[in-house]
């Protein structure tokens, strides 16, 4: 299902029962694969893998390389450049960030490129990710900390001493 107000770029390959929502702009020669859903008001310049979820208001760029099954929750924000000018142009510096199979990108959180965010991770809602995040933890807050770890279901085990 595209929603007829959705934006689908030449040469775009979308796989089965995948859903993509209104207002959202896809780019040119770009996979998207089966059983993903793309909300409202995205934009998507790097290829999604089955079993994606992106709510609204989420921009997937060049340089980001999402995994099966990962959620990327409302207005979650993902960068390719550690120091823009809107006066340079810095496409030869973008920076790659690999989110890792089922992992979890909560609302609004930032990701700042160049990291890898661990299989099955939590990013916790508003979160700013500077580092590496290792898999199956659970990160929080500004700059994101680990404070817990989290299952392949997302069940959150916080240490003792994250009060």
């Amino acid at each position: 299902m595209i929603h007829p107000t959705a934006i689908i770029g030449k040469n775009v390959k979308i796989g089965e029962n995948t859903k993509i929502w209104h207002y959202t702009h896809v780019m040119d020669n770009i996979t998207i694969g089966d059983s993903v859903i793309i909300g409202q008001n995205c934009f998507i310049a790097a290829d999604i893998p089955d079993g994606c979820k992106i709510q609204n208001n989420v921009s997937v760029y060049k340089g980001v390389e999402l995994s099966k099954n990962v959620f990327l929750g409302p207005s979650a924000v993902l960068t390719n450049v550690l120091n823009p000018r809107a006066f340079i142009e810095k496409k030869s510096e973008f920076k790659k960030t690999i989110i890792g199979e089922g992992a979890t990108i909560g609302a609004n959180a930032t990701i700042i490129c160049g990291v890898k965010i661990g299989e099955y991770a939590m990013v916790g809602a508003g979160a700013v990710v500077t580092k590496n995040v290792e898999p199956y933890s659970l990160v929080v807050g500004n700059p994101a900390k680990r404070i817990g770890r989290v299952d392949k279901e997302g069940n959150a085990i916080r240490f003792e001493t994250a009060r």
